[in-house]
């Protein structure tokens, strides 16, 4: 039986998720627990060892988050870091493996891109692995003169 989702103010259909409790309820802020949280990024690469008391300190410091619930359970998360005039970059979006594919990455995206208090940002940049699936949403590959600088990685102080 497919599953209604809620989508700002529209319900589009969805296939159920495995061991669904019902319908997928976002919600906006970073007051969520931390450990829901990193049951999540367990399930990827890039946030392999993250730790509680990090996340705490990153979820403290973040300007805004949008979540994904199935009942108690946190399925989808993705943050933003910004100005709230020309620049935001959007973080660690992340969907449970057991609801991928269900449209919840895309609804937390375009959420975050709809978020009334970043309606005058006129850039949002991000990092990706999944370079299509941001395609598809309007996101376009960019030449980066970026430079990174790891803090314990061949970084000089002086």
């Amino acid at each position: 039986m497919p599953l209604k989702t809620k989508v700002s103010d529209q319900t589009k259909t969805v296939p159920r998720p495995r061991k669904s409790a019902g319908t997928i309820v976002y919600a906006d802020g970073t007051d969520i627990s931390p450990q829901h949280l990193l049951r999540l990024y367990q399930q990827a690469p890039w946030a392999k060892g993250r730790t509680i008391e990090e996340t705490k300190a990153m979820l403290k410091q973040t300007d805004e988050a949008v979540t994904a619930w199935d009942g108690a359970r946190l399925v989808g998360f993705g943050r933003v870091l910004t100005d709230y005039v020309y620049r935001a970059s959007i973080w660690d979006v992340i969907v449970d493996k057991a609801y991928q594919g269900r449209g919840i990455g895309t609804d937390l995206v375009n959420r975050i891109l709809r978020h009334p208090r970043l309606k005058r940002v006129e850039l949002f940049w991000l990092c990706t692995r999944m370079p299509g699936f941001y395609e598809k949403l309007g996101f376009s590959a960019k030449e980066q003169t970026g430079m990174v600088w790891t803090r314990g990685k061949q970084a000089k102080l002086e």
